[in-house]
């Protein structure tokens, strides 16, 4: 039992590592209770699920901008300092979301621009911090790191949705929007202790940042096929197959619950991750870690079709009350492809982290912030429209019916990745 369970040897052995982990989990549960309150938001101000899905597309625009420009300087600026300016950003657009709610906006254009600024900042900070913990630990470590940073990724999307949705229907928007903009002063004061984090020496990096750099990474990415592989994998799982934006609908017109259905379907996603997470110890001794990648992505397909055909069972009846079988099935569902989505991610990330020098990690990092980033919410928008025209649960259903088909179209086309083999890494 012992090496089943998740290895906290990260935390022990770099008090630095610890300190930033323990800080960004507290500051994605802020960060999940805005997720909810936004989408909540915007459905009460329209009752519609497609301009749900438009917040994906105002996010998706500066991600791909500011995702590719700051991996480019995270290679070149020192990335604690990359951080913290970005993360500054975050902070002061989620104060302005707060007064926003305060002043009782009715415009939804209003948080469809500060979505927009979110995701911006977000964009440079993640690949930043992503790439100053492998300076932080040793390589054969890094599969445990990853796990401990999805278990308070997947811990923060359980506690934050439910909060958020009970602080919603209890209080308003307001208060959510404000509690995040607190929580979020754990993560400023993580990045604040780290010591200074300057990329590497190398003869290959530009003088200055620009368009070069970030051409410069896009050009390596297309040579390695393994970490292209990663990207493309998750691009299909997302863009297919996220079932969020159909959350707010859903606990309207099909379980019943109205915000307090949505908070428990997004929290599900989370505990299936949590469960991956606390039971991850034998994950740094898997060695094929292309197969473990292409299985759990498979399951999650799988999962987000059974969600739609647990919907398409009890059909769209708008019910007054909750219809706790169908909930519990599809909360089950949920759970199982969140689980996958964990097991996915972890490894993604280690073969990312492990098989690409220190002098590409921040650029690499930078595409790895638009996919993970960009492809939900391009499957946000995507969903979004599919559900206006065939429903939430057919929605859904075809969705991950067509993650399954294109994953394995993908995996047929590039048969090396599951070869991949973690004791001889090749990118």
């Amino acid at each position: 039992m012992p090496s089943l369970l998740v290895d906290t040897t990260p935390l022990r052995v770099s008090p630095p590592f610890r300190r930033l982990w323990l800080g960004l989990s507290v500051g994605q549960l802020g960060a999940q209770l805005t997720v909810v309150a936004v989408g909540l938001q915007v459905y009460a101000l329209t009752s519609s699920t497609f301009a749900v899905g438009i917040l994906g597309l105002c996010a998706l625009v500066p991600l791909v901008v500011f995702g590719l420009y700051g991996g480019a300087l995270v290679d070149h600026a020192d990335r604690r300092t990359v951080a913290l300016v970005a993360s500054t950003l975050a902070w002061l657009v989620t104060m302005a979301l707060a007064a926003q709610a305060w002043a009782g906006n009715e415009r939804v254009e209003v948080l469809y621009a500060l979505v927009a600024l979110q995701s911006a900042a977000a964009a440079v900070n993640s690949p930043a911090r992503s790439a100053i913990i492998p300076r932080l630990l040793d390589p054969r470590l890094m599969p445990a790191a990853n796990a401990l940073q999805t278990l308070g990724g997947n811990t923060a999307m359980t506690v934050g949705p439910l909060l958020g949705a009970g602080l919603v229907a209890v209080l308003d928007y307001a208060a959510v929007y404000t509690l995040d903009a607190l929580l979020f002063t754990f993560a400023l004061a993580a990045l604040v202790r780290l010591p200074p984090v300057p990329p590497e020496p190398s003869a290959d990096r530009r003088a200055r940042v620009g368009l070069g750099s970030v051409l410069d990474g896009l050009r390596y990415l297309g040579t390695r096929p393994n970490v292209r592989m990663t990207f493309l994998v998750d691009l299909v799982a997302m863009i297919t197959s996220m079932p969020r934006v159909l959350f707010p609908a859903v606990g309207v017109l099909y379980l019943g619950g109205q915000e307090t259905t949505t908070g428990l379907m997004t929290a599900s996603v989370a505990v299936g991750g949590i469960v991956a997470g606390l039971f991850s110890g034998g994950l740094a001794a898997v060695r094929w870690q292309g197969r473990i990648i292409v299985g759990a992505i498979t399951a999650w397909g799988l999962a987000v079709a059974g969600f739609g055909w647990v919907l398409v069972s009890v059909g769209r009846t708008s019910p007054d009350h909750v219809v706790w079988w169908a909930l519990l099935a599809a909360a089950l569902m949920l759970a199982v492809a969140g689980a996958a989505d964990t097991i996915s991610a972890v490894f993604r990330q280690t073969i990312l982290q492990t098989a690409t020098p220190d002098h590409m990690r921040g650029r690499l990092q930078g595409v790895f912030i638009v996919v993970v980033a960009g492809g939900p919410r391009l499957g946000e928008l995507m969903l979004g429209g599919v559900s206006t025209r065939v429903g939430e649960a057919w929605a859904a259903v075809l969705g991950g019916t067509a993650c399954v088909v294109l994953l394995w179209f993908l995996v047929r086309a590039q048969r090396t990745f599951l070869d991949y083999d973690a004791h001889h890494p090749q990118p």
